[in-house]
């Protein structure tokens, strides 16, 4: 390629001249090619360290003038053919005109514009590559494609210069991280090192330090440990790993790869250094990041984070965090983790407005919404853009629910004085929030049944006045009334201030009467539901008479749904549950129904209506309790590992003798799964939901964990898993909640845990706080740090069942050894994975369905077949095996899908491995008759046979002897062809 004259001081250091004129100069690079001898291995060595073979082409051409010490490259190239093109243009077209001019600077002067002209002219040609990334990391894709034989479809995000330890001893190179593979490449002193891991063979990734690996990260597959260090951000490295390898888990969950995020605002500049990947990853881990810490709907983006302060009228502060800025969201976290949270949906702003800057309040922003609440922000950078880019947003925002102040909204600019803003403490308006009356009425035909406005309990309990309650109805009128003095403090709904103090509210039990409606706050639920009216009834006119297999079994288990509550001992509170269930199954059919989903939907259904049940569950399904409820329950499964992880490194005596008696798996499922409502009385269990949609996943661990250290001592004494399982069930039957107003609900559990002698009662407030006490240490991030891990581990151990599973559907009589057959299943599941990587028009059909039997998840198509075919069997010859891997894959499509699975590709393997003389001619004359040929195929073969039997001899006729030695040659023929 030809290059914009750049000087070189010093030209033979590592070069070698190859071809010189008296103008030009054409140079190969030292330990290029043959000869290198002990200079080229150390220039070698020398590139690759330094990665200057990214730039640095092997072949060049300088311009030099007689009596000039300096050189201009103006060319370079890849290959001796490329560089030949280039040096024969130059004597063909410059020579004889250089040799006219009499100055060597008019010289250099004519040939920089003629180079430069020949550039112009060829990016004049050039069409635009859309965002792909130029300079520097352009080169090092290039390069990672050449040196691991990668195609065009496998995209490089970033690469790192590390050491990757080979024994004992450091082998200096490069990193290559692509979306699919994981690559290392070194070259030192002539030895090379080459290196290439599919992230979906990763089975652990850990960053950690020994004494043999420094700070090294650690990449675990079946067959290899692999160890790099020496980094220079080993940080961001091992970021970049995880976040990719989660991606490949994500594929063998559910067939999803990575596709680049076009709703991503893009770069004017793109980054010399930074693929457009590496910047989509980021931005996903930190949209991710911002929806899991506020609870926001998964399709919210976030737009960009700023630092500043916000006055809390409350306790009269201004408390220093980060702002965040989305499409739909303006939302604060203060640096003090419990200190405030804030969310203000841009549907409930009014106004946006700027104040004069002070020295005591620089760069205020003040922001009121519709529920006359005025929120104060202040020490932004770059308030003027902000500002903007809320206004921005606002302009997109769709019309706001009660019309009202909806075109009202403006960013205006005024100068309230600071010291009056204070005064927004005064009782504000009720604002926005579940209790208000914004539900649309349901068009579903059903709309007249009491669950479509209110929960089940309000249609079932008899309102008996709490002061008939006694010391209960006393103490849930207090609970009330600190609510309502929060509200009155801290706002109500969804712009409520979130602090210590909501925490501690929480942990002492939400009362009955705003259960339902706090739930759908801390959820997030309620900003689905409010964005998205009449989606529910819509889900259930639409779902209403549709059968499918999510249907019979949500039938199965709607009168196992809490059968001991009067609410579901009727038809009212059955049909209400069906709808719920149904509607979601229809909204998403990858998860559809799963076991346990029956019994948590069934108290939302208690506390909202059937709308709010069903958004209650999208909450919980999608987003706090990620794949816990498909068919293999992965999400519990992680879960349950980081609960084993907790309980070896927090109850190491404990944990020893769990994994002994196989305790752990028994009772985590449950646990999780229905949030302990299965295992624990209903009004005990209900608590733990409350502090589960606050805290998410970290109090269930936090609930589980003090279960154990309670009960340690008697778990200790153990002999067997039954026994074990007796104590927790009888210690969780025993949990009370001596606060509920509602009449106590039999337990169907303690039924089989009673004895002569039960346990002591154990209040579940006192629980919570034991909890809390000793296992708060729990931060959300380490969670989600330690599920990467464990997922890792439960997707490939489902893999390997899934593998075993397949090997054992094999018929025994096939002739492979059970090592053979799971070596052949992974180059099968490898090809089909390739097809996905880089599959670009193939059939969507070879998608993987992870709801398929595992004999029918992994299928490839001809063209791999062809593929395999080439490079594994026995009959691969030439020209002709096309042709027979065609017809050997049609032979083995017996549906005609054009697909063919790992039973049916292994019957083809064996025929050609193992099969006798007589099996193999058999298969070899299947090959020539339908259905293995195509139709012209068949026709040719039609019109052969007719020419040979009208036209020649019958078999018959010809003597004894002919017979006998036109079978033989056809059999040696044959059999030539087979061997």
């Amino acid at each position: 390629m030809w290059l914009g004259p750049e000087e070189v001081l010093v030209a033979n250091a590592l070069w070698v001249t190859e071809r010189a004129n008296p103008f030009f100069v054409l140079q190969r690079r030292r330990g290029h090619g043959k000869g290198g001898g002990l200079t080229g291995l150390l220039v070698g060595t020398l590139d690759v360290v330094l990665d200057s073979s990214a730039r640095v082409a092997p072949y060049r051409i300088l311009h030099q003038t007689q009596d000039s010490q300096v050189y201009w490259t103006v060319a370079c190239g890849s290959s001796r053919k490329e560089i030949t093109k280039h040096w024969e243009w130059l004597e063909s077209n410059l020579l004889q005109t250089l040799s006219i001019f009499d100055s060597e600077e008019d010289i250099t002067t004519f040939v920089k514009g003629k180079i430069h002209g020949i550039i112009a002219e060829e990016n004049k040609n050039l069409q635009p590559q859309g965002d792909e990334d130029p300079g520097k990391f352009k080169e090092a894709e290039l390069k990672m494609r050449k040196q691991f034989g990668m195609p065009e479809g496998e995209k490089l995000v970033n690469y790192y210069s590390c050491s990757f330890w080979k024994g004992r001893v450091p082998r200096q190179g490069w990193l290559y991280l692509t979306v699919n593979h994981l690559c290392f490449y070194s070259f030192l002193l002539g030895k090379e090192v080459s290196l290439v891991v599919q992230w979906v063979d990763v089975t652990r990734l850990e960053k950690n330090a020994t004494l043999l690996f420094p700070e090294s990260i650690r990449v675990d597959t079946r067959d290899q440990e692999l160890f790099f260090s020496m980094f220079l951000n080993i940080g961001e490295t091992f970021k970049l790993m995880e976040q990719l390898a989660n991606l490949a888990m994500r594929q063998l969950l559910d067939s999803e790869g990575f596709l680049e995020d076009k709703a991503l605002p893009r770069p004017i500049r793109p980054h010399k250094n930074i693929s457009a990947l590496k910047r989509d990853l980021d931005a996903r881990a930190k949209n991710e990041c911002y929806r899991a810490t506020f609870r926001l709907p998964k399709d919210e983006r976030l737009d960009g984070h700023t630092g500043c302060t916000l006055w809390t009228p409350f306790n009269k502060l201004h408390i220093p965090g980060q702002m965040f800025i989305s499409n739909n969201y303006i939302c604060f976290a203060s640096k003090e983790e419990d200190a405030c949270r804030l969310i203000i949906p841009l549907r409930e702003v009014t106004i946006v407005e700027k104040a004069d800057s002070s020295s005591v309040l620089p760069s205020p922003l003040s922001i009121s919404t519709k529920s006359k609440m005025t929120f104060l922000f202040a020490n932004l950078k770059d308030r003027d853009f902000l500002v903007q880019r809320i206004s921005d947003f606002l302009q997109k925002t769709p019309s706001r629910q009660l019309g009202g102040n909806a075109g009202g909204t403006k960013a205006s600019v005024s100068d309230p004085a600071p010291e009056s803003l204070p005064a927004s403490q005064e009782a504000p308006e009720p604002p926005t929030s579940p209790s208000s009356p914004l539900r649309s009425p349901p068009s579903f035909s059903t709309q007249e049944v009491p669950t479509t406005s209110q929960g089940l309990l309000k249609v079932f309990q008899k309102n008996s006045p709490i002061e008939d309650l006694g010391a209960k109805g006393a103490k849930e009128k207090m609970k009330e009334e600190s609510w309502s003095i929060h509200f009155f403090e801290y706002g109500r709904g969804m712009c409520m201030y979130r602090t210590a103090k909501t925490r501690e509210l929480v942990l002492k039990g939400i009362p009955e009467s705003l259960r339902g409606e706090l739930w759908l706050l801390f959820s997030g639920a309620w900003n689905e539901m409010v964005t998205h009216p009449g989606y529910y009834a819509e889900l259930v006119e639409k779902s209403m008479g549709k059968y499918s297999l999510a249907t019979e079994e949500i039938e199965r288990d709607l009168h196992r749904s809490m059968p001991e509550h009067p609410a579901f001992q009727n038809e009212l509170g059955i049909a209400a549950l069906r709808r719920v269930l149904t509607a979601y199954a229809f909204r998403n059919p990858t998860i559809g129904y799963c076991q346990a989903m029956n019994i948590v939907t069934s108290v939302l259904l208690l506390y909202g209506s059937e709308e709010e049940a069903f958004w209650l569950l999208v909450a919980l399904c999608e987003r706090m309790l990620p794949d816990y409820y498909n068919t293999r329950v992965v999400g519990a499964l992680v879960d349950q590992g980081i609960f084993e992880e907790l309980t070896r490194d927090i109850l190491p005596r404990l944990s020893e003798k769990m994994q002994e008696l196989g305790v752990i798996s028994s009772i985590s499922l449950s646990w999780f799964l229905t949030l302990f409502l299965s295992v624990m009385p209903f009004e005990s269990a209900v608590v733990i939901v409350d502090c589960f949609f606050y805290e998410g996943i970290k109090v269930i661990l936090q609930v589980a964990l003090a279960v154990l250290d309670a009960n340690m001592d008697q778990l200790l004494d153990c002999s067997d898993e039954g026994e074990a399982m007796t104590v927790l069930g009888r210690y969780l039957d025993n949990v009370v909640n001596k606060q509920s107003i509602s009449p106590p609900i039999p337990h169907l559990h303690a039924l089989l845990t009673s004895g002569d002698d039960p346990p002591a009662e154990v209040d579940i407030f006192d629980l919570l706080k034991v909890s809390y006490e000793k296992f708060s240490s729990l931060r959300a991030d380490d969670i989600e740090q330690m599920r990467f891990k464990q997922r890792l581990k439960v997707i490939q151990s489902l893999e390997d069942t899934a593998k075993r599973s397949v090997v054992r559907a094999i018929p025994g009589d096939i002739g492979f050894s059970i090592e053979e057959l799971e070596d052949l299943y992974m180059v099968f599941k490898a090809k089909h994975l390739a097809s996905q990587y880089w599959g670009g028009s193939r059939s969507a059909a070879i998608h993987r369905d992870p709801s398929l039997p595992y004999l029918e998840q992994y299928r490839i198509d001809a063209s791999q077949f062809r593929e395999l075919f080439a490079s594994l069997t026995p009959w691969a010859c030439g020209s002709h095996t096309p042709v027979l891997a065609g017809r050997m894959f049609r032979l083995l499509d017996q549906n005609k899908d054009s697909l063919i699975n790992f039973k049916e590709f292994v019957t083809g393997m064996s025929g050609m491995y193992h099969g006798d003389l007589t099996e193999k001619l058999k298969a070899l004359y299947k090959l020539h008759l339908p259905p293995a040929l195509i139709p012209e195929e068949a026709e040719s073969a039609l019109e052969a046979t007719h020419y040979f039997t009208e036209d020649s001899p019958s078999e018959e006729a010809l003597p004894q002897e002919q017979q006998e030695g036109s079978g033989n040659e056809d059999i040696q023929e044959r059999r030539g062809a087979i061997h």
